[in-house]
């Protein structure tokens, strides 16, 4: 079984709801979630100027591999009303491979672990609290200490609607 770490945002829309679909979809599509960090709001990185984002981190079981895993992942953005237009852009949803197992997986298609988990609070923040201790494989720092030594300063908070957002 294979442990996969999925970051999901969202910023235009209904974010809640679509974080709440995408983990459904996940769970149909790829295997099972074994552990959710709470809803996080964050102010938007690498394109300022657009609405605030909501984050999650989740970990599941899968059966599937890395490419296969990234396959799901993009019918299910499709399903729920992604468009790609702008990188960084907004997004009704947006799920990244955080972590497959420990391995590292440089494609032309797939990175892992994601190449900005180390610059990212709205990443680090959620991660850490589901799994403080996981070693990033590359790294060799655990994800509280690759947040301690972020040097990341965009807001992140717990989200308002949080009640309404557990899995």
């Amino acid at each position: 079984m294979n442990i996969v770490y999925l970051l999901l945002g969202a910023n235009i829309g209904n974010p809640n709801k679509q974080l709440k679909d995408a983990k459904e979809e996940i769970e149909e599509r790829i295997g099972k979630i074994t552990l959710a960090s709470k809803v996080y709001e964050s102010e938007a990185w690498g394109v300022e100027n657009q609405p605030v984002f909501l984050n999650q981190v989740i970990a599941l079981e899968t059966d599937f591999s890395a490419n296969k895993v990234l396959q799901e992942i993009m019918k299910i953005e499709l399903v729920l009303g992604r468009i790609r237009a702008k990188r960084w852009g907004s997004r009704v949803i947006d799920i990244d491979i955080l972590y497959y197992n420990n391995e590292i997986i440089h494609t032309e298609d797939l990175q892992v672990p994601h190449p900005y988990i180390q610059e990212r609070n709205f990443t680090l923040i959620p991660l850490t609290e589901i799994s403080p201790n996981h070693k990033h494989p590359i790294f060799k720092k655990t994800n509280q200490e690759l947040l301690d030594e972020s040097k990341d300063t965009l807001k992140v908070n717990i989200s308002k609607n949080e009640s309404l957002s557990n899995y």
